[in-house]
């Protein structure tokens, strides 16, 4: 275990790539403690990835890039904009408002930040806002996108803990996801309050905004198809991940107008490189989980936590807490293949339901992608806004205690989490 330790953080430390942080130290322990044969680590590597739920990422993953090369953002935007542009700190209110409903369609924090969020900081920015706080907005509302379905990560998540399904998870993320965009919103009234931040100065005519509306239907229908469609048995999450494709495919090209077939091939390519990147973590990260499993890691965890006779909330704040901390050096995809299995099975043994637990896990971990100072969010929006990190991380702060509060009453209210799934027939 020391083995595994030592050579996880120095690679990590060195700036090593996650995905070959964990290969290498699954094979040094496999090495030098003789565990097996160093060929167990290629085996595990493909039997990693030998799944065919996997297909469902890289389907995702493709669907939210042709809405993206289908100027998408720009119907979204202008949707989100007649919608509350209006009201105090109204270009912060189209942020949030835009990232959430762009989260319905990619999944992933990173393209949402990257993609519509840098069209918004800029007119924030143009709008009289502080950069940094354009920047810190656009990153604190972009870890909605793996909360509200379809979510890369949930579906990682249900592939490592058998005890819930990729569409529970996804009906179980609506409602926490729209508590955080809640609790973005309201702080940004109060700080746009404070500062005088405006809103646009004009209303859109009503025909217009009955225009926009009708516009935004097709990109808006996307999760519900994808959710409905799997509910009703009509096709299974991986199946809706290729019906998302198509839809998006169709919605670009014939209903929008705005895909080029010119764009098709880098498209393609984009789509490619990203699932190459997450498939890569995933595959070490079951060589990782191997050891582990081996050197009977989650056992003596289990005993160790044991031994502090915590409460089932106990348990959860503890566990909360360590999320929140590990976090703030691993990436959320990681972070759920390496915890997961080792913190899952305790948290079912207290009687906490697991997808309770899940959310739980899902939304600490997501946290770290905005939680200085290893958060990738950041660094995509510093990049776009051209601010220092320092002035950004100042920003952040209202946001992120928000984001924590919100996190804090998922805990402590298990109903937020587990009753539109339970209600939807999805019990533990």
């Amino acid at each position: 275990m020391i083995t595994l330790t030592l050579v996880f953080l120095a690679t990590l430390a060195l700036g090593v790539p996650i995905a070959f942080t964990m290969g290498m130290a699954s094979a040094a322990v496999i090495w030098k403690e003789d565990l097996a044969d160093l060929l167990v680590v290629p085996q595990q590597v493909f039997a990693g990835l030998d799944s065919f739920p996997l297909l469902a990422i890289p389907f995702f993953i493709l669907s939210a890039e042709l809405m993206t090369g289908g100027r998408l953002t720009d119907t979204l935007l202008r949707f989100a904009a007649a919608c509350v542009g209006r009201a105090r700190g109204g270009l912060g209110h189209t942020n949030i408002i835009t990232l959430t409903l762009f989260s319905g369609l990619s999944g992933s924090a990173l393209a949402d930040a990257a993609g519509p969020g840098a069209v918004i900081q800029r007119m924030m920015k143009e709008g009289g806002y502080s950069g940094a706080y354009g920047a810190a907005l656009t990153a604190a509302t972009a870890i909605v996108g793996p909360i509200i379905p379809p979510s890369i990560i949930m579906v990682v998540y249900a592939l490592t803990d058998n005890s819930v399904s990729v569409n529970g998870l996804f009906i179980a993320g609506v409602v926490p996801g729209l508590l955080i965009s809640a609790a973005l919103l309201g702080v940004n009234h109060w700080i746009s309050v404070k500062r005088g931040y405006r809103g646009v100065d004009s209303r859109p005519p009503f025909r217009e905004f009955v225009s926009l509306s009708i516009s935004a239907i097709p990109a808006l229908l996307l999760p519900v198809i994808i959710i409905g469609g799997i509910h009703g048995g009509v096709f299974t999450p991986t199946e809706a991940s290729a019906v998302a494709v198509f839809y998006a495919l169709v919605c670009g090209l014939f209903f929008y107008r705005s895909l080029a077939l010119s764009a098709l091939p880098g498209i393609l390519v984009r789509s490619c490189v990203m699932t190459a990147a997450v498939m890569l973590i995933i595959a070490t990260s079951n060589s990782f989980g191997y050891v582990l499993t081996v050197l009977q890691v989650p056992q003596a965890v289990g005993e160790w936590i044991g031994t502090l006779g915590l409460s089932a909330i106990g348990f959860l704040l503890v566990v909360n807490i360590f999320l929140l901390l590990f976090g703030i050096f691993i990436e959320p995809l990681p972070g759920v293949m390496i915890l997961v299995p080792i913190l899952a099975p305790l948290a079912a043994s207290m009687g906490i339901d697991p997808m309770h637990f899940a959310i739980v896990v899902i939304v600490n971990l997501t946290l770290g992608m905005i939680t200085p100072p290893v958060g990738g969010l950041l660094f995509v929006t510093q990049v776009v806004s051209g601010e220092s990190m320092g002035r950004i991380v100042k920003e952040l702060w209202p946001f992120l205690a928000a984001q924590i509060a919100i996190l804090l009453l998922l805990t402590l209210v298990p109903g937020l989490s587990v009753w539109l799934p339970h209600a939807m027939g999805y019990a533990k």
